[in-house]
């Protein structure tokens, strides 16, 4: 069985844990918050803390990749975030112009895959645009999958997918006996994702416990943990301390530990 030596809990708790890599979550998903916190404490405007968000979705990418993850979704923009100045939404629309410049070279070295859920048509075009190219150069990868919620929202998703199950009821192409759990799984955004659709694992930076409007129905049975970093100050070391209380929990989806 193949060990790493984390630190645990914190950054401030040097309290030594083995991390078994070969129980590394299958998927980690994080809702990266704290950004404009990190950047007001810090007296700079909130922008600043989403461009250092930026740097820190880069090293958190990197590092799950190399831990052998397999999917981490990242809310990037939820369908709520239009609600926020539209000079701080300007700037967001741009990051993924930005990173995605800068960074695919990174992803394909590393043999990452992008892909996106959420509804990219209602984002600028340029964004779209660098959002596909994405896609498209890292096509052939077949390592981690980076995913991206942008545009996303959980009840927004659900509410797709039961139009969709409607519709093939109404056209005979299933019959409503046969609507199973797999039948709205497999109408989710997250269908793309396969046999990891569900996330294992999720993180939520900057201390605040709360959903958010992410993934409702595929973290039906994940392991939540709540951080107090915020999104900026997350690293490599953040995600590892994540896996190992990860790994001290026993999952038992509804049954008994012993069994």
């Amino acid at each position: 069985m193949e060990e790493r030596l984390v630190f645990s809990k914190s950054k401030d708790d040097k309290t030594n844990q083995q991390i078994d890599m070969e129980r590394i979550p299958n998927h980690i998903a994080i809702i990266m918050d704290g950004n404009g916190r990190w950047a007001q404490k810090r007296h700079l405007p909130r922008v600043a803390g989403h461009k250092q968000g930026m740097q820190t979705v880069k090293k958190v990418t990197i590092a799950a990749s190399e831990l052998g993850v397999k999917v981490l979704s990242l809310y990037a923009f939820s369908t709520e975030n239009w609600k926020r100045p539209s000079s701080e939404v300007s700037y967001l629309m741009q990051l993924p112009v930005r990173f995605f410049s800068t960074f695919v070279p990174d992803l394909i070295k590393h043999n990452v895959k992008v892909t996106v859920m959420g509804d990219i048509t209602k984002l600028p075009e340029s964004t779209q645009k660098a959002v596909q190219n994405a896609m498209e150069d890292t096509a052939d990868c077949n390592g981690m999958i980076l995913n991206f919620a942008l545009n996303y929202g959980s009840r927004d998703e659900i509410t797709r997918a039961a139009k969709q199950i409607a519709t093939e009821v109404k056209t005979g192409k299933i019959d409503v006996g046969d609507i199973d759990e797999n039948t709205i799984s497999n109408h989710l955004m997250s269908e793309q994702l396969g046999e990891f659709a569900d996330p294992d694992l999720l993180i939520r930076t900057s201390g605040e416990e709360r959903i958010s409007n992410f993934m409702l129905w595929q973290i039906a049975y994940s392991e939540l943990e709540f951080v107090p970093e915020h999104w900026p100050d997350f690293d490599g070391e953040s995600l590892e301390n994540a896996i190992s209380l990860f790994q001290s929990r026993h999952r038992r989806f509804g049954g008994l530990k012993n069994q």
